[in-house]
């Protein structure tokens, strides 16, 4: 499978979710005028993974179709978009149901396919590179489609598009070779059981889980953080939406340059550097030098995101058996989504205490991150050797 497959498999799929998120709360507004239930029918279409990304990992370790797993779980990410759009047209407790069926069949594209990648395209450190290309088309485009769709038509057509875009992963993953693991004659709780175990117990790949996840506490407490900054510095909510704009940019500058030249350091010192840095220039924007400064560092510390979530990816390869490796990037995927929820949870209860604090919290908690890698084993060996 060349490069070019695998960005049209994961990318299609990636966006969907991504732009679906920022869709949801826009229609309920445009249909119900209700804020709140846009915000349940995004918790609805994001819980539903963290419970089922160790059941989607093992049945990925165990499956001798994956290809076809995934393409299913698309498809049914698509059918359950497809029906969100609905919303104020159908009972809304049918639309939760659709919108919790999409986000359960998350973990398949959204960790899951990661797994894959370096069976598909060769070179681990260039395999990579482009799978954080991939996360990081989605995180922008799918937003930016939805920004355009609402502005031109409505909600309800941009969440059409991210069910057709759904779909187009879906085609996409149907010119993959995705290949199975080796059997295994243990049961799928079994299985689950023992994947779990690894995670937690193996210090090296226990290590970069923990300074993955801790890391999107900061990542997810952003948005709020953000919003409350510009109100502070310059009187308006939406300048807050360009400093997410700024990281995110950011972020996509840096996935090419990866993909373009992956780094030669080793994989935990890039991990642990990167989310350093990221935290050290958000730091410096939290200085009152000008919102133009602050928009200048944020969007700095983006082009860290990429390189750094690229090694973690490397790192969570290496460490994990071939028998356990769908369920190693499922519940990281899983756990860093969780955190991001969290971040933003907390962002918004501490919103009193200004947005100065909050930027300065958030660097600190990268800054922590990128520390706990030092406590990486410096002889750890590949698992996958």
């Amino acid at each position: 499978m060349s490069a070019a497959s695998y960005l049209a498999s994961a990318t299609p799929l990636r966006l969907a979710m991504g732009g679906a998120t920022v869709a949801i709360p826009i229609l309920a507004v445009e249909e119900l005028n209700d804020v709140a239930l846009g915000g349940l029918l995004v918790a609805a279409s994001l819980a539903p993974a963290v419970v089922a990304a160790p059941l989607v990992g093992a049945v990925l370790d165990r499956t001798r179709r994956p290809r076809t797993m995934m393409a299913i779980a698309g498809a049914v990410s698509a059918l359950g978009l497809g029906l969100g759009a609905l919303l104020g047209l159908m009972p809304t407790a049918l639309v939760a149901l659709a919108l919790c069926a999409a986000g359960a069949a998350g973990p398949f594209f959204m960790g899951g396919l990661s797994s894959f990648v370096t069976e598909e395209i060769p070179g681990e450190r260039r395999a990579y590179a482009l799978d954080a290309l991939s996360y990081n088309l989605g995180s922008v485009g799918g937003p930016a489609i939805v920004a355009a769709a609402t502005a031109l038509g409505s909600a309800r057509i941009a969440m059409v598009a991210m069910a057709v875009a759904a779909l187009v992963g879906v085609a996409g993953t149907l010119a993959t070779r995705l290949r199975p693991r080796p059997a295994q004659n243990r049961s799928i709780w079994r299985t689950m059981g023992a994947g779990l175990r690894h995670i937690a117990l193996h210090r090296p790949l226990a290590v970069v889980t923990t300074s993955g996840t801790l890391s999107q506490l900061g990542g997810g407490a952003l948005s709020v953080a953000a919003v409350v900054l510009a109100l502070e510095r310059v009187g308006d909510a939406d300048d807050g939406a360009l400093l997410v704009s700024a990281f995110a940019i950011g972020g996509l500058v840096g996935a090419l340059a990866t993909a373009a030249r992956p780094g030669r350091l080793r994989p935990e010192l890039s991990m642990g550097l990167g989310f350093a840095v990221i935290g050290l220039l958000t730091l410096a924007a939290a200085v009152d030098w000008g919102f133009a400064w602050t928009l200048v560092l944020i969007g700095l510390s983006g082009l860290f995101t990429a390189s750094s979530s690229a090694a973690m990816l490397l790192l969570r390869k290496q460490q994990s058996p071939a028998p356990l490796r769908g369920q190693v990037f499922t519940v990281g995927a899983g756990l860093r989504a969780t955190a991001a929820a969290v971040g933003a949870a907390l962002a918004a209860a501490a919103a009193g205490l200004g947005g100065t604090v909050l930027i300065l919290g958030i660097g600190a908690v990268w800054v922590v991150s990128g520390a706990l890698m030092a406590a990486y084993p410096r002889r750890a060996e590949p698992l996958d050797a």
